[in-house]
């Protein structure tokens, strides 16, 4: 996996960390050279510090988002939501801040490669949605809406994909959490949940006129309801 960051101690930290489960760690210190090195090696996962010289860490993952779908976990020592929603409206897959404990971290880091790996089997079983307005493909991660190809972030179209698989059952952000991110939620990791959904109603739902919608259950969750 590929770890941008330009601060030798934190580097240190996320190497020690991920090198007891036998992870296999690039290091770059600067976008540019993360790019780099992600073209050249092709990483399963990127850990991305936002704060870097040159261009910074958003920029740096809106480049490696428009170079594929790896599974990209933002670092900041920034606990700003600011930050945390842009970084997941640009296509990071999951956000954490320093300091962080190197056990939630490889916690993490395990969760995100079992969400791919199961992405994976999942999509080499051709699973297909089909709704009025609406188809989903599972193997090549399309999305059609009224005959239209969306482009969806990785997280979206998985968040999408699971709500729309059980229509009409109310599922509460833990569990939205634990099945689309591969992890038991902590502290504002909730709050992803909420980010998501509303870019998936802003260029799905409000920009079309559909038979569908990512309903809010107040108090309870989310659920993928149908009209009648």
């Amino acid at each position: 996996m590929l770890l941008i960051d330009d601060d030798d101690a934190s580097r240190n930290v996320v190497r020690s960390a991920l090198s007891r489960d036998g992870y296999r760690l690039i290091e770059a210190s600067t976008g540019e050279e993360g790019i780099d090195l992600y073209e050249a090696q092709q990483p399963a996962l990127v850990l991305l510090d936002i704060i870097l010289p040159g261009i910074d860490g958003l920029e740096t993952c809106r480049r490696l988002r428009a170079r594929g779908d790896v599974p990209i976990m933002m670092v900041s020592v920034r606990d700003d939501e600011v930050d945390k929603v842009v970084g997941l409206e640009l296509g990071a897959d999951d956000y954490i801040t320093k300091p962080f404990g190197v056990r939630e971290l490889a916690a993490r880091v395990r969760a995100m490669l079992r969400r791919t790996v199961l992405s994976e089997k999942a999509a080499a079983q051709q699973k297909q949605l089909d709704y009025p307005d609406l188809h989903l493909d599972l193997p090549t991660r399309t999305v059609v809406v009224k005959n239209q190809v969306q482009k969806l972030t990785p997280k979206e179209f998985d968040l999408l994909f699971f709500l729309a698989s059980q229509p009409r059952r109310v599922f509460t952000r833990e569990e939205i959490v634990e099945a689309v991110w591969g992890y038991r939620p902590v502290g504002n990791d909730l709050r992803t949940v909420d980010t998501h959904i509303k870019r998936l109603r802003q260029k799905l739902e409000e920009a079309y006129d559909v038979p569908w919608s990512v309903a809010t259950v107040w108090g309870v969750g989310y659920k993928f309801e149908i009209e009648e």
